[in-house]
This record gives C-alpha cells, structure tokens and sequence, in this order.
C-alpha cells in the first residue's frame, strides 16, 4: 500500500509546476514503462504495478499497488496497469553540424509533440528544436504520445528564438505555398521547420528558411495535423 506522501508525491507530478520543482516526470503503460528500464534504467525513480501486471514482467521490481491507488495515481483515464516515476532528461543545445533536425514553431497540442517525437525516432533523426511557446515535454500527453522514443530523440528549447539563424544546413518551411515536396530532391542534411497548429510558422521565423515547401491539397480538408504533415514530409526528404 502506497503511503500517503508517496501518492501526493505521485499525483502531484500531473502538474506542470511539480514536475519542474522535482525534476520529474511520469511514465504509464506496460510498453512504455519496459522500453525505459531498458533504456534509462538509471533514470527509473520507482515503479509502481498491479498484481496483474507484475504477474506478466515479473523481471521488473516494482512496488504492487491496488487498482484503486492506481487509478489515484495515474493521468490517463484508463490506467494501464504500471506508472513509473522518472528524472527529467539534461536538456542541451544541439551541437548540430549535419544529419536532419526538427524546428518545431509553437506546437502547442501536447499529442502532437509526442507523435512527432515518435515519428522523428521512426525517420533516425537525432534532434528536435523547439520554440520556447511549444508544450511541455514531459505533459503526460507528450510522454504518452512518444512511446518511449522521449527517452531516444533530444529535445532542446530555443527560449530565445535565435538558434536558426545560425545554422548553416538547409531550412525546409513547411508551408500552404511552397514548392511541392514531392519534386523535392533526398537529402542527408537539413532542418524541417514546423509551424502552430493554426497559425503555421511565425513571421520572425520564415526569413531563415532557404526553401518554402508545401504538400499539395487534392481535397477540400483546410489543413494538415502538424504530426501527420511532418511524416509526409520526411518521408519524401529523408535520405540516409
């Protein structure tokens, strides 16, 4: 049984301002709890199972809690059966020279940002920038979303907004009007810029972009999801 400062301690971390004072952040699910004691296990604070799912990875050393304490502690409305508590990653400004890199602008949905953090470790791509008005990392949504690929793709905040005008790769702005990405040549190196939901990328921004690309609409849909658009994308830019 969970003491009672263990559990506020625990539900605590569904907040934003917790989880910065702490340093911590929380992990739910079998899948991604098992991938990160694989990867980080030095990160892994506590595990906390049902009887249930300790019966299915007995190799793992959690705490056996209650189905109640773990819907108490849990912030998905379906519980699957394990949280894990875990230290916040050392977040660094990317030492980028070569190889692609995501510029994500703003990304406010935190599903969003977890999928295209899943989908960025899908494509090999070893950074994501983000502008200081993106969600917050470690929102539970963003954990969830990345399928452990949090703990695989570094993700750094450019609070200032000054890290592009430095680079010296090419900038792809994915925009409504640009050149169509499929007439785009692969390529090794660049940085995929990815404008807001609904405002698309900031006007402060687009003066660093060397190509203006865009996904040709065959429909009537207004627009794209921000993680559904950058899946096309790499998919038609990345080359190894």
């Amino acid at each position: 049984m969970l003491s009672k400062k263990v559990l506020k301690d625990i539900q605590s971390l569904g907040l934003k301002k917790h989880r910065t004072e702490s340093g911590l952040f929380l992990a739910e699910g079998p899948k991604i709890v098992e991938e990160l004691i694989q990867l980080i296990p030095e990160s892994i604070v506590g595990v906390y199972g049902t009887k249930e799912w300790s019966m299915q990875y007995p190799s793992i050393d959690a705490e056996i809690i209650t189905d109640i304490e773990l819907e108490r502690i849990s912030q998905l409305q379906t519980p699957h059966g394990v949280v894990a508590v875990v230290k916040q990653f050392e977040l660094k400004e990317p030492d980028y020279k070569s190889g692609w890199c995501l510029y994500l602008d703003t990304i406010q949905d935190p599903g969003n940002l977890g999928t295209i953090i899943r989908i960025a470790d899908w494509f090999g791509i070893q950074q994501i920038v983000c502008s200081g008005g993106c969600a917050e990392l470690y929102n539970p949504k963003v954990v969830q979303s990345t399928m452990a690929s949090i703990a695989r793709v570094p993700v750094w905040y450019d609070e200032e907004g000054v890290w592009l005008k430095t680079q010296q790769v090419p900038i792809y702005a994915a925009t409504l009007e640009g050149s169509s990405v499929y007439d785009q040549k692969r390529t090794a190196n660049g940085i995929l810029l990815i404008g807001n939901e609904s405002k698309g990328i900031s006007e402060n921004l687009l003066p660093y972009a060397t190509n203006n690309i865009t996904i040709p609409r065959l429909g009537g849909a207004e627009s794209l999801n921000a993680a559904v658009a950058t899946g096309i994308i790499l998919s038609h830019l990345v080359t190894n």
